[in-house]
């Protein structure tokens, strides 16, 4: 078989690369960024020619050290992030993966032990906090514009990468003829279960308490957002910047107004929202395929998850004689 040319290695790597979402594109840009830092302070030449015991010494100094920018020691979920990254480079340049070695497959496993595999579950936000949200968002530009994030985003089981590369075209308001009132589609273009790009739509009601069409209405009218991002950065004094929010934003405003209602914001992430959909609609007895319409999941199984934790105290196998 003939070698690949410059060129076709190029149009490969591009296309293996094109897979991932841009959040992952950066994590294992990252990723591998500290394994080459680590290479260069142990002297190694070519970070793609590193033997399995140094592979897994860098995997031990990742998982046990605190990051030289943050001071956070990364979770086993980073390490593993980052032992993807490292692999994903290997066999883009066509070479076997140090990280499928036993040597380091058995040094991650016995980190994980060490370290606790279980992934922290951030808390999620039910109806009456998104309620409450609601009420503590100024009347101001931005205080709408955060109202509508927080809305639509719950409303639409929203991952907070969803939120900030909407655009209007891929929002379509429907006759407020239905029972419920108004209601729109919401298109996906492209989420962490549709990395190809199909597109997925999510029917959204504006309901009695969360109104998200109405929030979302009100913040299109107030901003004079004709095309481009919906929900946009702004400058001092509320004039839009027309850039979409960047994916940190949403978590640092779900805090923001957490706080505001009483709650911890370490305990709130981007997923707080998402999470929060679920859980509601699982606590009000909704259809689990009818949750999946709205949530996207793919695995039933992801969905009981939150089903479980809504119902644990529900029919409690003690509650006739605790």
């Amino acid at each position: 078989m003939d070698e690949l040319t410059i060129a076709d290695r190029d149009l490969q790597v591009e296309a293996m690369s094109s897979e991932l979402s841009d959040n992952t594109r950066k994590a294992y840009q990252k990723g591998w960024s500290r394994f080459t830092d680590y290479c260069a302070a142990e002297g190694i030449g070519d970070p793609l020619s590193v033997p399995p015991d140094r592979v897994a010494r860098f995997f031990v100094r990742l998982a046990t050290g605190a990051s030289p920018k943050s001071g956070v020691t990364p979770s086993m979920g980073t390490v593993m992030l980052y032992k993807s990254a490292v692999n994903k480079k290997y066999l883009e340049v066509g070479k076997p993966s140090p990280t499928s070695h036993p040597v380091v497959r058995a040094t991650l496993k016995g980190l994980a032990r060490l370290k606790g595999s279980s992934s922290r579950k951030v808390e999620a936000l039910r109806e009456y906090h998104i309620e409450s949200m609601l009420r503590a968002c100024p009347k101001t530009l931005i205080g709408k514009r955060d109202a509508a994030i927080i809305a639509v985003g719950f409303a639409g089981a929203l991952r907070r990468s969803e939120i900030c590369n909407l655009v209007l075209d891929d929002v379509e308001f429907l006759d407020s003829s239905g029972v419920d009132g108004d209601r729109m589609w919401i298109t996906i273009r492209q989420s962490k279960t549709d990395q190809q790009g199909k597109g997925q739509r999510i029917a959204i009601l504006d309901g009695k308490a969360i109104r998200p069409i109405t929030h979302l209405r009100l913040w299109l009218e107030s901003s004079g957002i004709t095309r481009g991002p919906v929900f946009q950065t702004m400058k001092r004094g509320g004039h839009l910047r027309g850039k979409p929010m960047h994916h940190s934003d949403i978590p640092r405003i779900l805090k923001q107004y957490a706080a505001h209602i009483g709650l911890d914001p370490k305990d709130i992430a981007g997923h707080s929202l998402r999470a929060g959909f679920v859980t509601s609609a699982a606590v009000h007895h909704a259809r689990l395929d009818k949750i999946m319409a709205v949530s996207r999941h793919t695995n039933p199984a992801t969905v009981m998850g939150y089903i479980r934790d809504a119902d644990a105290f529900a029919d409690h196998a003690g509650q006739r004689f605790l």
